[in-house]
């Protein structure tokens, strides 16, 4: 374990994050919030100096990362900023308490978007401004910023880290150079959330609603600046959103062939294919559902699309009450949880990719116990997957739902509905926000105890980086010196 480089790294990260919460303390000023402003300047205080003891300890530092390095130093990141990043809730006295600020700021960063404030308005704009921040530097993710902007020298090995913290069973690179892949990805992900922004202020919304909402929107976070979510906007402004955020929830490598004009080549993704397919069957038949209750058809399949682009993407806006809905459209949602959007996108859940590859193992298994001397192979966009990813989506599985169930039984302890414990979990896990019940849209998390927070906490970063980063640091094997 190269310490060094572990503890450099950590220090960058912390830095960039100081960076994002410095528009928040221009907001404060401009508002006249003093005593916030004071909290967000102690907070960046005590940031520098924990950020300047690990530059310190991480001097001098040689080599690069292999993937020992580099999952304990993504997992110990998210923590490490997380710990952090929520002082300014819980100094300004706006969140009493640090479990719920720090599930706060983690539910922000995981782009989860669950909440434990009854009403966001009350806060001040600085820390909302700071709380859907959270939300935008945690969608792509903060190492893939800062490959961005670290100097190429700098980068051994960084590959490695961009595979820890990226969603999906496999990362790929859009140039040879990881550094310009790093900078494509951001360039695309700043055009996108300045294209929300433009057309939310193009319908009336104020500059800073527009700032936050298109902030949750490109993050896929769901945190939104009033009690109703998006319920109380205009149509307009709730069609804009539900059209971003299944934009953000597409692999963002289809946006890099739409740039280089291979169109043909997008337009075969076997993951787009399905993702649409699901949005698209999945909202129709909500639409239907849901007809009884509404005025006319046009509101039915407006509300119906825009639940089902925000919980397939896991961004967790809202519209109306869901929990409301008849049982086979909240079934429909339920199962949308679990299968959230592509690889590659700011959303979170299993990821489309996944349940493609596994649909396409069991075809295999089935055909080769009917004719066990055929060679059967598993092809996506025309290329054979290989035993390794293959083994890797295995694995995640059987890891995913193993946290699944032990997070249930211990929120469980305060004695909540089983549909509101189960859907908390897996809205929690699959980084989605609302669930059902106790936790449902127009609802929040602050009902439960301090060890079911730390719990779905615990879940929110575990979903966030896809278990394994997180396992890494409970790993003896991880802080061994020999690679």
């Amino acid at each position: 374990m190269n310490f060094r480089v572990v503890s450099h790294t950590i220090g960058l990260i912390l830095l960039v994050e100081m960076a994002f919460m410095l528009p928040s303390l221009a907001w404060c000023w401009v508002d006249g919030e003093g005593g916030v402003a004071l909290a967000f300047a102690v907070s960046l205080a005590l940031m520098g100096l924990a950020a300047a003891a690990l530059l310190l300890a991480g001097r001098r530092a040689k080599g690069g990362f292999f993937a020992q390095e580099a999952f304990v130093t993504v997992g110990l990141c998210w923590v490490v900023m997380s710990l952090l990043g929520c002082l300014p809730f819980y100094l300004s006295g706006q969140i009493p308490r640090y479990v719920d600020a720090l599930f706060e700021v983690v539910s922000g960063f995981t782009t989860t978007g669950a909440s434990i404030l009854a009403d966001p308005g009350r806060m001040s704009r600085g820390l909302l401004f700071w709380r859907s921040s959270t939300h935008w530097l945690g969608g792509m993710g903060i190492l893939v910023f800062a490959l961005a902007i670290v100097p190429a020298g700098r980068k051994s090995g960084a590959f490695y880290l961009m595979r820890a913290e990226s969603p999906g069973p496999s990362v790929g690179k859009f140039t040879p150079r990881l550094g310009q892949t790093s900078k494509i990805l951001y360039a695309m992900y700043v055009f996108l959330t300045a294209l929300c922004v433009l057309f939310l202020l193009g319908g009336g919304m104020p500059l800073f609603e527009s700032l936050c909402t298109a902030f949750g929107t490109a993050g896929t976070g769901g945190f939104g600046v009033k009690a109703d979510s998006m319920a109380s906007y205009t149509p307009y402004l709730q069609w804009v959103v539900t059209i971003f955020m299944a934009l953000f929830g597409v692999n963002f490598s289809i946006y890099y062939l739409l740039l280089l004009r291979r169109f043909k080549l997008a337009a075969k993704d076997e993951e787009l294919h399905c993702y649409v397919l699901v949005l698209l069957a999945a909202g129709g038949l909500i639409a239907w559902n849901i007809r009884p209750m509404m005025a006319s058809w046009g509101e039915s399949v407006r509300h119906a699309f825009f639940q089902v682009s925000s919980i397939m993407t896991t961004t967790g806006f809202s519209t109306v009450n869901f929990d409301l809905w008849p049982a086979f459209s909240k079934a429909i949602l339920l199962c949308l949880m679990l299968i959230g959007a592509c690889a590659g996108s700011t959303g979170g859940g299993v990821k489309v990719i996944r349940l493609v590859i596994m649909a396409k193992v069991l075809r295999c298994n089935i055909r080769r116990t009917l004719r066990p001397r055929s060679v059967q192979l598993v092809h996506v966009n025309g290329k054979v997957v290989e035993d390794e990813v293959q083994q890797g989506v295995s694995a995640y599985l059987a890891a995913y739902w193993f946290i699944v169930f032990a997070s249930f039984i211990f929120i469980s302890l305060d004695g909540f509905p089983l549909e509101s414990n189960f859907s908390a979990v897996f809205a929690c896990i699959n980084n989605i926000g609302p669930g059902f019940g106790v936790v449902g849209p127009m609802a929040n998390y602050a009902a439960f105890g301090d060890l079911p927070k730390l719990v779905l906490t615990a879940d929110m970063l575990l979903g966030r980086l896809e278990i394994f980063p997180l396992l890494a640091l409970v790993s003896r094997h991880s802080w061994s010196r020999r690679i």
